[in-house]
């Protein structure tokens, strides 16, 4: 995560106790307090933690770094306020933080806020915020709650996400006021990050929400989308695995599936391939296989963009083979 120069001097704070803090922002105007408190507060809601960066951070400042102390950031974001501006002002600013949070991120309580509890509030909404709640969620979470939904529900949810209908900002920001009340009702916290939905990328997230069900769930699931429509039915039967999940098969998944793949389709496929990607192949084919690969690498001149899309499409549609059977296992993230 790059990190804003806002950030960096919110991560500081962090590291400090909050009198130590106090004494850093004296003298800063409520605006460059207001900001900073922004900053800290979307961090931790964000779940944002990376001691090294932290420590680099703090070092930029000065030559000794406070020992890391756990603390409330509500309290701290309270105390640090109302030590720079008074009481008064204090609340009102911290009120601001809240606002100016939501409209960051609306979703921003929901994503992290526990599986059971959202799957209970969102078994009374209509389908319709139950399907946009589940594309703000991450993939494996969203698929949590899916799992714990009625049947119904499930069904026209997944349906809705499926269909690649365009719901404005405005009403997602609806939606969410009306879920975080509930979840403020029900005394849950916890956050997560943002994603954004387009068509296409829509489709993806319903295809690895689906991936992370048992077969049989899964299969119903998508037998739902077909026979409402067969295209996004398809179209999410392929985007379950692409090309960039290789990194995610497992070790052993991955060595059955490259198994059948001659070595001069490897070597098209990995043609000026992602590092992260040709050396996850590398390390699940055996010597005499990687021999060959870099032999038939060798006498490959320029090969053809399309022969090399080719190439890798066979090799992923061997691992959607093995994902409809059920035989096809992820690393978990």
């Amino acid at each position: 995560m790059a990190l804003t120069g806002k950030q960096k001097a919110a991560m500081l704070l962090m590291s400090l106790d909050a009198t130590t803090a106090t004494e850093l922002v004296k003298g800063l105007d409520s605006k460059a307090v207001q900001e900073l408190a922004v900053e800290l507060a979307y961090l931790d809601a964000t779940g944002f933690k990376n001691n090294k960066q932290s420590a680099d951070i703090a070092l930029q400042f000065y030559n000794s770094l406070h020992s890391h102390k756990e603390f409330h950031i509500d309290n701290f974001l309270h105390e640090l306020l109302k030590s720079t501006l008074g009481e008064g002002k204090a609340e009102n600013i911290y009120n601001q933080i809240q606002d100016l949070l939501f409209k960051r991120d609306p979703f921003i309580s929901i994503r992290f806020a526990d599986s059971h509890t959202l799957a209970s509030i969102l078994s009374s909404e209509h389908p319709q915020a139950a399907a946009v709640v589940l594309s703000e969620l991450p993939a494996k979470k969203s698929s949590e709650v899916l799992s714990l939904l009625g049947e119904g529900v499930r069904l026209s949810a997944i349906s809705r996400m499926a269909s690649c209908e365009i719901i404005t900002s405005e009403a997602k920001a609806r939606i969410s006021e009306a879920i975080c009340k509930r979840l403020e009702a029900m005394t849950t916290v916890e956050t997560g990050q943002t994603a954004d939905a387009q068509p296409d990328q829509s489709l993806r997230k319903v295809a690895v929400i689906l991936r992370n069900l048992g077969k049989e769930l899964r299969d119903g699931l998508l037998g739902s989308i077909r026979s409402k429509d067969e295209k996004a039915a398809e179209k999410v039967a392929q985007l379950m695995i692409i090309w960039a999940d290789i990194p995610q098969v497992t070790d052993r998944s991955l060595q059955e599936a490259l198994r059948g793949i001659d070595s001069r389709k490897l070597a098209l496929a990995l043609q000026k391939g992602e590092t992260e990607i040709v050396e996850k192949i590398r390390l699940n084919i055996s010597e005499r296989a990687a021999a060959a690969l870099d032999e038939e690498t060798s006498l490959m001149s320029a090969p053809k963009k399309e022969d090399i899309e080719q190439a890798k499409e066979e090799i992923v549609q061997v691992l959607r083979q093995m994902n409809e059977k059920g035989e096809l296992a992820f690393i978990e993230e």
